[in-house]
C-alpha cells in the first residue's frame, strides 16, 4: 500500500454493460465507483489507491489500465471462485434515467481484506452492491484524517431477476464516522424518507455529518457546509455521451482540491468540471486533461461568485 496515499477508494470494482440510446450494441467496460473517483483523483495530481474484491472473472486487461494510470491496487483481492459484481445500465433517450439490473454480486469486502499498513488523508468509501459493513466503515474512521460516504450501494435492494431500488434499511450508525456525504438526490431522499430536499440535507447533518454534497444531473449540486447551502450549475459539457459515473468523479475532484485545504464551493466547482469531462466518453475512458478540468472549474467558480 502507498505509504500515506493522498485518497483511498474502497468498494466493488465491477464489470459494466452499457446501453445507450445511440449505440446499436452495449459496451463492456470496467466499471465500480472505486474506478472513477480514483481516475479523478489522479487526473488532478493526487496520489489514489483502490481497496476492492474482485472475482475470477475479473479482466486482468482492467487492472493493468489502473495500474497504467498510476493508481495503487495492492489492496484489491482477487477471489478465483467468486464472482465480480456485474451491473446492466440501460438509459433513456435522454439520458435523464436509467435502469439497472445485477447480472452478478461479488463477495463483500471485510476486515480482514484491509490492507494492515493503509493510512489516508482521505478514505472515500462507495459501494455499489452492499459489500462494505459498519465494522468496516469504522475500522476505516481510524485510518484517514477525513472519511467521506456515497450510501448508493448501502440502499440499494435486488430482487431474484437482479433489478435494483434503493430501498434497503442503512445502519444509521455509520454517519457518525462520517465528514463528507455525497449522493444522488434519489439517494438522500431514499435514506432520510423525505423528498423535501431541505429538510432531507438538515437530516444527514442532523446524524454528525459536517459536509452534505447532493448531485442532480443536469441540474446541477448543492453542497451544505457550515450554516451555508449553495446550488452550484451544471459544468457544461461539449457532448453528452454517457452519464456512467459523474457523481464518482465529482467527489474524486471535490476531494483532491479538499485535501489541498481549498475552500468548498471552489473543490465542488472542480468537481462539477471533472464530471461534465467524464460524460463526453464511454464508462471511464476520458476524463480530459487536468488543465481543462480547473479552466472549466474557475469558469463556473466566477459565475458563482457573482450570484
Amino acid at each position: 500500500m502507498l505509504q500515506n496515499v493522498d485518497l483511498a477508494v474502497i468498494g466493488h470494482l465491477s464489470i459494466d454493460r452499457i446501453l445507450l440510446p445511440s449505440r446499436t450494441a452495449p459496451f463492456t467496460v470496467l466499471g465500480g465507483s472505486p474506478t472513477y473517483t480514483s481516475l479523478a483523483a489522479r487526473r488532478l495530481g493526487a496520489t489514489a489507491s483502490v481497496i476492492s474484491k474482485v472475482g475470477g472473472n475479473f479482466p486482468e486487461a482492467y487492472l493493468w489500465w489502473l495500474r497504467q494510470e498510476g493508481i495503487d491496487l495492492s489492496g484489491v483481492v482477487r477471489k478465483a471462485e467468486e464472482p465480480t459484481t456485474s451491473f446492466e445500465l440501460s438509459y433513456s433517450k435522454d439520458l435523464s434515467e436509467r435502469t439497472l439490473i445485477l447480472k452478478s454480486k461479488g463477495a463483500p469486502i471485510e476486515l480482514a481484506d484491509l490492507p494492515a499498513d493503509l493510512n489516508a488523508k482521505a478514505i472515500h468509501v462507495a459501494p455499489i452492491a452492499n459489500e462494505v459493513s459498519f465494522e468496516v466503515i469504522e475500522h476505516l474512521k481510524r485510518r484517514a484524517d477525513v472519511l467521506s460516504l456515497d450510501p448508493q450501494g448501502l440502499l440499494r435492494s435486488f430482487d431474484e431477476a437482479g433489478n435494483v431500488t434503493e430501498n434497503a434499511s442503512v445502519d444509521k450508525r455509520i454517519f457518525s464516522c462520517i465528514n463528507i456525504y455525497k449522493s444522488a438526490q434519489k439517494e438522500i431522499f431514499a435514506l432520510t424518507g423525505t423528498s423535501e430536499l431541505k429538510a432531507a440535507i438538515e437530516a444527514v447533518h442532523d446524524m454528525g455529518v459536517a459536509t452534505v454534497i447532493v448531485t442532480m444531473g443536469a441540474k446541477g449540486s448543492v453542497l451544505s457546509v457550515g450554516g451555508a447551502q449553495y446550488n452550484i450549475a451544471a459544468c457544461p459539457s461539449q457532448v453528452l455521451v454517457d452519464p456512467t459515473g459523474a457523481g464518482d468523479v465529482f467527489i474524486g475532484g471535490f476531494l483532491t482540491e479538499y485535501l489541498r485545504q481549498k475552500e468548498s464551493l471552489w473543490c465542488a466547482c472542480v468537481g462539477s468540471a471533472a464530471a461534465s469531462l467524464v460524460v463526453e466518453g464511454i464508462g471511464p475512458t476520458y476524463l480530459g486533461k487536468k488543465e481543462e478540468i480547473y479552466l472549466r472549474a474557475k469558469v463556473l467558480h466566477e459565475k458563482e461568485l457573482k450570484q
